[in-house]
């Protein structure tokens, strides 16, 4: 804080001692911002910077006349422009030169918006870094939808801004809502607008089914008029600052989770901009009875997505891959798809049902499709092998190509690492293929060196397989553990005996 004293002192070295702003800030150890605050209030005259001559003088009126026909002309197509008429200046600092020369458009004013109860509501996507999810990195995307009257709060996160994802976020908003605004304003993205000529709109057609089911108006603000949908920006604002800043969480649902109990907490809590004496929740109880009711069944938000089976039966789906029956392959089928489940159907037939992963090169199977697939095809079974063990261990693909440019036997190789995989799993059979690769020893017996090398490094002991038939007499068999107590006093006796024959023995 400046007091008078160094105010005084400010003016009097300025005025009488005729220091530079610089030199006072300096010396009396202020910002020169300060310096200039002071002199400004007591009226004191401003320096003016000196005016020295500069290289690009004799130009100055061409960049203005051009700048004024074409205010939004590159800085380096100028450059280019004044280059060819002999300027002899190189390309720095002459952007900042531009941008001091070229005219700006006039401030505009704006008028406050205000709406009735159950007027509009406004929605827009908001981008929150992103969220890895085994091997796969998605953009983690929150939809955000705001009452305009009451300022109700709704924030559901997803894993992208796809179309089914906003169509979804409409329908969870609705519910949470327990009713619809009668219009709902939309910035110009593609979920919403697929093609504008001024006032010629074309909605997208997904959400004008959405927006029959549920009778309320969707409307597109104007081109470049991000004020009119204000009270949206400022609710993903009020959740980057005060919902999200420095917030943790184990995974996408407790994400959700949290962002519910904020919006019905502290969101719902917090004064009313238009009523700054009453909060959010008072202001939507006083509006909900004004909103639309919802319809009787809510809109379908499953993704629907045709896909075509190759040779191996998988249906390809965001990434990874849903084993389907091998009867199907060669095929179209169609995936509908929830937040959970990923449901394949051949026409109105349901094949198989997968829990649905965000993962990147996952191969979701069920244990039938590919049972049946082996008793249909016996070959499949050393192929299903291999491919168990890439998955397993990525290095394995590698180990057999080495072996089978030495001649090793693929059948043998398979089978013994199948068996590490099942004793050890699937970490140390990576790590010992590993190993013996960079040994140049691409054999099953340099796998196993290395494998129980690592286990023995590691404090661990060699597992032992225990195969019993396949009787259930055997298998109810619990055997009694006997005590070893007198193994050892048999020991003590044998010792005993042969100290006392030691003793027996003359001393020479």
């Amino acid at each position: 804080m400046i007091t008078r004293a160094l105010e005084t002192e400010i003016l009097r070295l300025h005025q009488i001692e005729h220091w530079p702003i610089g030199t006072i800030a300096t010396q009396l150890r202020i910002h020169h911002g300060a310096v200039r605050r002071v002199l400004a209030q007591a009226g004191a005259p401003a320096a003016q910077p000196t005016q020295r001559p500069s290289i690009v003088d004799p130009y100055r009126a061409f960049i203005i006349e051009t700048l004024t026909k074409y205010p939004t002309l590159r800085a380096s197509r100028v450059y280019t422009m004044v280059r060819e008429r002999g300027y002899p200046g190189a390309a720095d600092h002459f952007r900042a030169l531009i941008a001091q020369l070229r005219p700006r458009p006039a401030a505009e004013a704006y008028l406050r918006l205000r709406t009735l109860p159950r007027d509009q509501g406004q929605t827009d996507w908001a981008h929150f870094s992103k969220l890895t999810v085994g091997r796969a990195t998605r953009p983690l995307m929150a939809f955000v939808m705001v009452l305009s009257y009451s300022r109700k709060l709704f924030l559901r996160f997803y894993l992208g801004a796809a179309m089914n994802y906003f169509i979804r976020g409409h329908v969870d908003a609705f519910a949470a809502f327990q009713a619809v605004p009668r219009v709902m304003l939309y910035d110009n993205l593609r979920s919403a607008v697929l093609e504008r000529s001024n006032d010629a709109i074309r909605f997208n057609p997904t959400l004008l089914e959405l927006a029959a089911h549920y009778r309320f108006e969707p409307r597109p603000v104007a081109v470049a008029r991000g004020n009119e949908k204000g009270r949206v920006e400022r609710a993903i604002r009020y959740v980057r600052d005060a919902f999200f800043a420095a917030r943790t969480f184990r995974d996408l649902d407790d994400l959700n989770a949290q962002a519910d109990a904020w919006c019905q907490g502290q969101a719902a809590d917090r004064p009313c901009p238009e009523d700054r004496t009453r909060t959010v929740r008072a202001v939507f109880e006083e509006e909900k009875p004004r909103l639309l009711s919802l319809p009787d069944n809510p809109f379908p938000t499953e993704e629907r997505l045709e896909v075509s089976v190759h040779k191996t039966p998988y249906a390809r789906f965001d990434l990874n891959d849903y084993s389907v029956p091998h009867t199907h392959v060669r095929r179209t089928l169609i995936v509908l798809a929830t937040l959970d489940t990923v449901r394949i159907l051949d026409g109105q037939k349901v094949l198989a049902t997968h829990v649905r992963s965000f993962d990147r090169g996952e191969q979701i199977e069920i244990q039938a499709h590919l049972e049946e697939l082996t008793a249909h095809k016996r070959a499949a079974r050393a192929h299903r092998a291999q491919d168990q063990l890439h998955h397993a261990a990525p290095s394995a693909k590698l180990l057999f190509l080495r072996a089978a440019e030495r001649g090793a036997h693929l059948g043998v190789l398979t089978r013994g690492l199948l068996a590490l995989l099942d004793t050890h799993g699937a970490s140390a059979l990576e790590a010992a293929i590993a190993a013996a690769l960079a040994e140049d020893a691409a054999h099953l017996g340099a796998v196993r060196h290395f494998i129980d090398c690592h286990a023995h490094a590691r404090g661990q002991r060699p597992p032992i397989a225990v195969v019993l038939p396949d009787d259930p007499r055997l298998q109810a068999i619990n055997v009694r553990p006997q005590p070893l107590s007198d193994y050892e006093q048999l020991t003590n006796k044998d010792t005993d005996h042969e100290r006392t024959d030691d003793d027996s023995e003359p001393k020479p």
